[in-house]
């Protein structure tokens, strides 16, 4: 076991190696991990103790919607903090009714009750169970390429391969094909039952049993897994289908909501409103650990003659209800919104000019500051740069792509063969620009790969 001085200087080579002794890392083999020490950020940027910037094109995972250290964020967390800590969820507390209020004015429809969590993966498990109980049905329907959490119930849900490790997991999921227009898998007949929806839910129904499903959970918009748009009509197909048998409609918006599509939700890009909405993530930047399940009127009038089988320590933290509380503010005050839907504009007019320009560009898709691109070794037969839960040598091209863009001090994600570009929805268009720029660099390495004519 390495010993390490207890003292109060902490250098770089300090935090890392108590980082790689003693932090467990996500999604890791621990022996790999070489964790990269931050000393500090502020708005679309961050930077090491060697005073090294980086502009976060990911806004970390999704979730720093205002940017790092946004002053009046952080200053409310302050506040509440010199005000009250903590208090348990059975009692009222201003900034968790606060936040509730708010909720119930900003979300789509009539949606109008509550419940905090510390997550998405929280809300979702929460969402799952509240809808089995309210419909009195055991199974749930959710789709392949999806990530609704890591804890038992939301990994159950998860279609991507992380669930692999995980199984046997929740039972009564049954899984459906994603809308993925540009690999539909279907085939492209036309009309495509899957990329229409409700054809497709409906034959599942058919060999499922109808009257034993509580619910459809989709993620609104695809995030991890590919960031994938549904085409026109297919929400609201989904949601004609779920009435029709009685089925509660959730979208997990626990990545696309709060802007980040240039929208407050994705789901009013098509004006469908669902009966249970997941959210986490940009509703307070990820300051402090917050998601939120938050229910129609309908299921608002069960819940106040029925009991809620749901409970966490940390509900409604007052910390987290109270940065949740600014966070909305400061969206409205300074168009936070607007200004997503504008650089957005700006961002997917420069990346269609980066598509004309390198052959391995396959698929363009985005928007607000919601954004993929789709990398291919051949334009017409779409082979990918790097294939489905390609690993190692097969994962190599994008792994390259990732690492020189951050050498350069752009930092990306990846899904196998697809860029996710996602920076802080208070990024400028100086900053849009300078990504591009690094972008169109660092593509020339996909292009190596490219095999078509």
């Amino acid at each position: 076991m390495t010993t390490i001085e207890q003292d109060d200087v902490w250098t770089a080579d300090r935090i890392r190696a108590a980082d790689r002794d003693y932090v467990i890392h996500s999604w890791s083999r621990q022996g790999a991990v070489n964790a990269l020490p931050v000393a500090g950020g502020s708005g679309a940027w961050f930077w090491d103790h060697d005073g090294n910037r980086y502009l976060d094109f990911q806004s970390q995972l999704v979730n720093l919607n205002l940017g790092h250290q946004h002053p009046r964020l952080v200053a409310a967390i302050q506040e509440q903090a010199a005000r009250l800590c903590y208090i348990g969820p059975g009692f009222a507390e201003r900034s968790r009714a606060e936040l509730a209020e708010a909720l119930a004015h900003l979300t789509p429809g009539d949606l109008t009750m509550s419940f905090f969590t510390t997550g998405g993966a929280a809300a979702n498990e929460n969402a799952i169970r509240l809808a089995r109980h309210v419909t009195d049905r055991d199974k749930v329907i959710a789709r392949y390429r999806s990530y609704h959490g890591a804890t038992a119930g939301a990994m159950s849900l998860t279609g991507d391969p992380r669930r692999w490790a995980a199984e046997p997991g929740l039972p009564g999921v049954v899984r459906m094909f994603d809308p993925y227009t540009y690999r539909c898998p279907a085939g492209h007949p036309d009309p495509c039952p899957v990329c229409t929806g409700g054809p497709h839910l409906e034959e599942i129904l058919r060999y499922e049993d109808p009257g034993r499903v509580a619910a459809v959970v989709v993620e609104t918009v695809t995030g991890t897994n590919g960031l994938i748009y549904p085409p026109d009509g297919y929400l609201r197909s989904l949601r004609e289908v779920c009435d029709r048998y009685g089925i509660l409609l959730i979208f997990d918006e626990v990545m696309a909501g709060f802007g980040r599509t240039g929208e407050w939700f994705a789901c009013d890009h098509w004006g469908v409103v669902p009966d249970i909405l997941t959210t986490a993530k940009g509703l307070n930047s990820g300051y402090v650990p917050l998601g939120a399940m938050t229910v129609s009127a309908a299921i608002g009038d069960w819940l106040r003659d029925n009991h809620f089988w749901g409970g966490l320590t940390y509900a409604g933290h007052p910390l987290a209800c109270a940065s949740g509380v600014a966070s909305l503010k400061i969206m409205k005050d300074e168009d936070v919104v607007g200004n997503a839907r504008r650089q957005g504009e700006l961002l997917g007019s420069r990346l269609a000019e980066l598509a004309e320009r390198h052959p391995s560009i396959g698929d363009v898709r985005g928007r607000g500051l919601f954004y993929g691109v789709e990398l291919v070794t051949d334009r017409a037969t779409r082979e990918p740069l790097v294939p489905f839960n390609g690993k190692g040598a097969a994962a190599e091209p994008v792994s390259r792509i990732v690492k020189e863009a951050m050498r350069r001090g752009l930092y990306l994600s990846a899904n196998f063969n697809v860029l996710r570009l996602t920076p802080p929805l208070v990024i400028d268009a100086e900053e849009i620009g300078l990504a591009v720029e690094i972008l169109d660099d660092v593509l020339g390495i996909a292009d190596e790969y490219y095999e078509g004519s």
